[in-house]
């Protein structure tokens, strides 16, 4: 019985001496769908974790 291969996890944050791990693709080389959904999940994430500061500082605040 043949073995599918395990697929290779990319690392956001490698060290430049992990030779071993398979580098992440240029953002250029992604299909221009993939850097238009990737945007808008980068963006979402920034919003809802600003949302949540600012909430946390107005919580906060009423501590006081």
């Amino acid at each position: 019985m043949r073995r599918r291969p395990t697929p290779q996890q990319l690392e956001l944050f490698a060290h430049p001496s992990d030779a071993d791990l398979a580098p992440a693709p240029h953002w250029q080389t992604l299909p221009e769908e993939a850097r238009v959904r990737l945007t808008g999940l980068m963006v979402r994430l920034i919003l809802d974790h600003a949302d949540g500061a600012d909430r946390q500082r107005k919580e906060a605040g009423h501590d006081a």
